[in-house]
Formats: structure tokens, sequence, C-alpha cells
């Protein structure tokens, strides 16, 4: 594995040389080319994260940058970018989104601090310029890490993390008590590991290698704890092609490809740590998948350059389970949690941020072989399938009672499946009490925002519950979809499948670019050898789309409409599995409410 990284972070190396700013009179001189947008930025995914990469490169004996003078020179140029793109409060911003940000200073901190760490260790004279360089920054970022605050759950981490290096760097003991003030707040992490941003894809690794960051810096073994629990989830949400599932995703990766590379290095650092085969069969799993050193936090060759021992393999990996049925968050209990919401007493209100009331919502995961199956509450599909290369990403339920997608909230497990419900409510609201009523009421003009809406009582409250039973059949899966309010309320069921496929079937009438009616009959989706099978179209009303809701891009999706009440049982059926797909396979897991 460290051949790999080290020819992975050698063509990085050179990519990022040819993407660097050297025109002197640019603003952005020293700095390296976004190349999404081309500007450089100083954020953990910017000019930091490519002179992490160089930094690895420069000092590294198996490396064709090895003591490279030329790339030396780029380090330096990059290290005064950092300093020019400084701010005097000691924060950088990353431009697209957050200013002034104490959370993306501290997450450039974890990784300029490991890099300086790097440099110094190693006896080079012409290092020491850049590396004072490096330092400087550092110092500056004190004040912001000191005060400064965050915006997501995961960002306090990140902050822990790097007081920490700074800690160790300073001896400062203000860092390591503000450090406690955010470890005061307590791990979001529910029993089965799985943190409150719910992000597979990107987050969850965050807290995760940050974690390690900080248990290591402050000698806190206990902060580990969560991160095993996190490990331990992931090896039940991985597909058979090694894409990480992010259907319930409550960030930026929701529905997007991700792998598991980015939890190479704390699988690593754990598989040694704890001579776990699990940890160790997950890092074999990123390691594979990995393409690219890791942005600057995480980067894997820091890690290995800095723990020599990582380049050895501490236990022999064990089998991930590719069979299995189980329930994440199956015990969590949820609703006592939320129950005690309106006593926090922020009024439901948080800015720039997500109170994430989808925390600890139950998942079920199965695989067969090549069989992957998501179950999910509390996101806008419940329901997706991966079956070899035919891809079922989504199954959504919109309505025009909200309106918009019904977002299931109790998961039961059943012998042969599942059953999901989802209750909605929708009153109107009497006048506001007299005796409640501002002063602006009775002036010549009385805007309606300043009317204390709260205090109005509810009248003709109606409900809307949508019932939804999953079954395995031989043949694959029964969905039967549920609702017996008598008024016709505008209900479109989404069969959201990946664009590489294509449809086949005659009930099929156009509705949108890439998407389609689906009125009646059977309909086949193939992609690559393999294919699903619906039986179960309708189309009771003629609308396009229900407000609230809409088509995803880059997919292929099919729409069933219907009008309340409703009782419908849509059969998918899978294509006939290969010979080893149908074996009993040995790395099971048996059924678990996790």
């Amino acid at each position: 594995m460290y051949v790999k990284l080290v020819a992975v972070n050698d063509h990085w190396a050179r990519n990022g040389m040819e993407n660097q700013v050297t025109d002197s009179g640019s603003r952005y001189f020293g700095g390296v080319a976004d190349p999404e947008n081309g500007i450089p930025w100083p954020s953990h995914g910017g000019t930091p994260m490519v002179m992490a990469l160089w930094a690895a490169a420069l000092i590294n004996k198996d490396s064709v940058y090895y003591h490279d003078q030329q790339l030396l020179s780029r380090l330096a140029l990059g290290a005064k970018f950092m300093l020019r793109f400084q701010h005097g409060d000691g924060t950088i911003s990353p431009g697209w989104t957050n200013m002034h940000s104490p959370p993306d200073t501290a997450f450039v901190v974890v990784g300029l601090a490991q890099v300086y760490q790097l440099l110094t260790a190693h006896d080079w004279e012409p290092l020491r310029d850049a590396a004072a360089d490096i330092r400087l920054f550092l110092e500056r970022a004190i004040p912001a890490l000191l005060t400064g605050g965050c915006h997501t759950p995961n960002h306090r981490w990140v902050l822990v993390a790097a007081l920490g290096f700074m800690f160790r760097l300073t001896g400062r003991p203000e860092l390591r008590e503000r450090a406690r003030e955010w470890l005061a707040e307590g791990m979001d992490n529910t029993e089965d590991g799985e943190w409150t941003e719910r992000s597979n894809g990107i987050y969850n690794g965050v807290s995760d290698i940050m974690l390690v960051h900080a248990a290591d810096l402050f000698d806190l073994p206990e902060l580990l704890e969560p991160v095993r629990r996190n490990l331990r989830m992931m090896a039940y949400l991985v597909h058979p092609d090694g894409e990480v599932v992010t259907d319930y995703s409550g960030r930026q990766d929701f529905g997007h490809r991700y792998d598991m590379s980015s939890y190479f290095l704390v699988c690593r650092r754990l598989a040694h740590r704890d001579r776990d085969p699990l940890f160790a069969a997950l890092a074999k799993l990123a390691g594979e998948a990995l393409d690219h050193p890791g942005w600057l936090p995480n980067n894997a060759l820091l890690g290995f350059l800095l723990h020599p021992e990582l380049r050895e393999e501490a236990v022999e990996p064990g089998e991930l389970p590719d069979r299995y049925r189980v329930v994440i968050n199956g015990n969590f209990p949820r609703e006592r949690y939320l129950s005690g919401m309106e006593a926090a007493g922020h009024g439901g209100r948080i800015y720039h941020s997500k109170l994430h009331p989808e925390f600890g919502a139950p998942v079920a995961r199965q695989r067969d072989g090549s069989t992957s199956v998501t179950v999910m509450t509390e996101t806008n599909s419940f329901f997706a399938l991966r079956h070899g290369a035919a891809r079922l990403l989504a199954v959504q339920i919109g309505t025009s009672f909200e309106p918009g997608y019904v977002k299931m909230e109790r998961l039961t497990p059943t012998e042969r499946g599942y059953r999901l419900s989802a209750s909605e409510a929708k009153g109107y609201y009497g006048p506001v009490p007299a005796v409640s009523l501002p002063e602006t009421a009775s002036g010549p003009v009385s805007p309606w925002y300043l009317l204390p809406h709260h205090l109005r009582v509810v009248t003709h409250l109606q409900h809307h519950r949508v019932e939804v039973e999953l079954t395995e059949s031989e043949e694959g899966w029964k969905l039967r979809v549920h609702c017996a309010v008598p008024d016709p309320i505008l209900t479109q069921i989404q069969f959201v499948f990946g664009k590489e496929g294509a449809f086949d079937g005659d009930g099929l009438a156009p509705a949108e670019p890439e998407a389609w009616f689906w009125k009646e009959g059977t309909v086949r989706y193939t992609s690559g050898g393999d294919w699903l099978e619906l039986d179960g179209g309708a189309h009771a009303h003629w609308a396009k789309a229900i407000q609230g809701t809409s088509f995803p891009g880059g997919c292929r999706t099919l729409v069933v409409n219907l009008t309340t009440p409703y009782d419908r049982t849509f059969d998918i059926r899978l294509s006939p599995r290969d010979a080893n797909a149908a074996e009993a396979g040995s790395h099971s897991s048996e059924e678990t409410g996790r």
C-alpha cells in the first residue's frame, strides 16, 4: 500500500505544480488553481492540500521529487500565498461559502501542523524557510481557534483536533481548555455508530479522523469509542461495487457516488491500535479505492510518513460481510430525545446550520452477494435497490397534502421485510386572542409578521397517513403502498433509476426529459447484463410533478400517478443471479436489531 501511496502522491504533486499560479503579478501568485473554478483557495481542499502533497514528496527518498529544488520553490510560494490570504484575525475564507471561518481555518491547521512536523523532522536545511512560514501561519491562527465558533456538528471535532495540534506545538494551556469546552458538549454518536449528519460519504469520516487526532494529542483514548462504532457500522453501508450508501445523507454527499477511500487512514490507524481484522479489512477496501492521498487533514501518505509502523500490516484483514440483514439504530430511543427539544429553548431555530432531528432514525440494510437493499426513514426516499449493474436509486412518494415528499417516520422489521409509516397533520388557525394582540394591530398598518402566530388556535386539523409494506419474495420484492384518506389527494410515486440503464415497456409515456409516466403494464430496466422488472403502473391524474417535488438530474424516473384512497402493490423482479451469488457465503451476519 505504501508503494501505491507514493506513486499516487507523486502524480498529484505534479498535477499541483501544473496548476500553480506562477505569475508574480497575479493576486493569486503561489496559489494552486481549483480545477472546477480556476481560483486558488486557501482552504483544506485547495492550496494547502497540494502543499501537503509536495511536502510528502520532498522529504521521502522513495519519491521521484525527493529534494527537488523546483518543487521546494513551489512549496515556498504556496506558504507565502497562505500568509497573504490569512486574515488579520487568523482565519481564512474559502470564498465560495464561509468567510473568516474558524472551522475552515481549523481544517487547514490540522493538516499544516502535520506538514510542519514532517518538514522540521527532516534534516535538510533548504526546507527551513518554508517551514518557518508554515509555523507563522499556524501561530497566527491561534486567536481564531481560541475564540471561534462553528456551524455544523463535525466542526466541533475539527476545532478540537486543531486546538490539540497547536497545544502540542506551543504548550499553551488555554488551547487545551478551549478543547475541553467543545468536548464537554458530548459525543453526537448513537450506540450503532451513526453521527448527527448521517453523511457516510464525507462527514462521518471527518469526525472519525479528527477524534483519532484529538485522542492522541490530548491523551483521551475514550474519544476513540464513537470512531470504532462508526467504522463497525460502515461495514454494512457499502454496496457490492464498493460504493458507499449515501441515499439518506443529511449533507451534500446525498445521492452522490463516494467510495471508502476517505476512511483509509482512520481504518489503518485503528487496525494497528486494536489489532482488529475488521478494521484491517475496511482499510484494505478503502486502499483499493484510493486514487488520491486525501484532503489536507486526512492525507494518507502524511499518516504513513509520520507513523512509519502503518506501512506494515498489523493484523491479517478479515472478511467483510456480504450477506446480512441489519437495522441500524433499531433500538435508539430517538423519540425520547426528540421529546426534549422544546426544553432546549431554541424554539426549533438554528442559524446557518440544521438541527438534524433525523439523527438516529432507523435504516435497514440487506446484502445478498451482488444485491444490495437500503430501507430508510426521515428522508425523501424510503427504498433503494442495487442488483449487479441495475440501480434503483430511490422510491419516493410525493403528495399535494403538505405538499412535497412524504418522509417515513417508523420502520418495523417483519419476518420477510419491513413496514414503514408516516403521518402528517395540517390545519387552519383562528384569530389571535384580543388580549395578545400587539399595539400595531390597532395602528394604521398591522404587519402580518408582527402578529403572535403561535397563539392562534388550530381548527379543522386534517391527517394524512401513508403505510408501506416491503416484502422479500422469491423473485425480488413486493412493495405495497396504502393510504385510506377518502378525499382525492394528488399522489405521485417516483421510481428513480441510474441513467446508465434503459426502460422497455408498452405502458410508458413521456413526462419530462428522462422521466416517463408509467401508466400500466410491465416495465423492465436493464443495465449491463442485469435487469429489474416492475409491475403495477397507474395514471389516475395528469400532473407531471407535484409542488415540492422534482425529478433528480442525471437519472431516469418512472412516474406513477395515484389519488387517495389507494392500495397499490408493485412487484419488483430481479434478473437471475449467478451461481456464486446463489450460494450461501461465509461472510454473513444474522438478522439483528443493531
